[in-house]
């Protein structure tokens, strides 16, 4: 199963959204779980995953990771050359790197990571930006060029984001 995450922020609380489905070429989603949190912290520039690492672990509570499961974030798994990392980072060791976890970024982060994969989809010229821990990424770049919808943004990923703003 593939748990794809996202997490939006209102002034007193967090909506974190997980949209689950069995392939990477899926149209449609096979469960949602949702839950809203107290923010734990606030927005500190340089340190994203302070305030959306709480929310996903919380949420991780309600689902039953298994063997072969892979979690996707709304974010950077790595940030740059020297080894610093980003809430997907954050999150492959706070599940003990035992699942995949791929990094799927709509804004470019600023400092050179030679990890980093641009995924033009569509007829986009803008890219995604893709950071992985605990899969190739080169596989993991072609699963997502081949995720369902024609826009830049696939289909399922585009619906977590209007879920967790709802």
């Amino acid at each position: 199963m593939i748990y794809a995450f996202d997490t939006y922020y209102y002034e007193d609380h967090a909506n974190t959204v997980c949209i689950a489905f069995e392939d990477w070429t899926s149209e449609k989603e096979s469960e949602i779980f949702t839950e809203k949190t107290e923010i734990s912290s606030d927005y500190e520039s340089g340190a994203f995953y302070k305030r959306e690492l709480p929310c996903i672990i919380s949420l991780l509570k309600k689902i039953t990771l298994k063997e072969g499961d892979i979690i996707i974030v709304d974010g950077y798994v790595t940030l740059n050359n020297d080894g610093k990392i980003g809430l997907g980072g954050y999150l492959y060791d706070a599940l003990e790197q035992k699942y995949p976890i791929i990094g799927i970024a709509k804004n470019e982060f600023a400092a050179p990571d030679s990890l980093r994969k641009n995924i033009f989809r569509g007829e986009s010229k803008t890219p995604l930006f893709l950071t992985v821990k605990g899969a190739d990424s080169d596989e993991i770049l072609k699963k997502v060029e081949q995720m369902h919808g024609p826009y830049r943004i696939p289909t399922l990923l585009k619906k977590l984001d209007q879920f967790s703003r709802a």
